[in-house]
């Protein structure tokens, strides 16, 4: 089994694939009117905007304030830079977690709540806790 894609639903998609472009630096590819992805080491994030893709919002969108989408990056304090810089809202500065991991919290523009992690601290479980 392979986790191959993400869905990360945005109020916008043009203001999410400006963020995530700039974040990523990469453009990523819009299928849809409202979907856009973005290739993250084998996984996909889909942007998705329910509006933009003519689809009923229904109830809309709730995050609980910890369901982080996490990013494992090569330079944290340089990702967190441009995490501003695209417009992003830092919640945390760079910090070590209990369980080993070295990041930092941030919200996208659609108020999304996720996290990047130093590549070389990233913990998927087991007996580093």
């Amino acid at each position: 089994m392979k986790l191959y894609r993400v869905i990360l639903p945005v109020k916008g998609i043009e203001s999410a694939v400006r963020f995530y472009s700039q974040v990523f630096e990469q453009a990523g590819e819009r299928v849809s009117p409202g979907r856009h992805y973005f290739e993250c080491g084998g996984v996909v994030l889909a942007c998705y905007d329910p509006v933009a893709d003519g689809d009923d919002l229904a109830s809309g969108w709730v995050h609980h304030s910890n369901q982080y989408v996490y990013f494992a990056v090569s330079d944290l304090p340089a990702t967190l830079k441009q995490v501003e810089a695209a417009g992003g809202e830092i919640v945390s500065t760079i910090e070590r977690m209990p369980w080993g991991e070295t990041l930092f919290y941030a919200r996208d523009p659609s108020g999304n709540p996720i996290s990047f992690a130093d590549e070389r601290t990233t913990f998927t479980g087991g007996s580093g806790a």
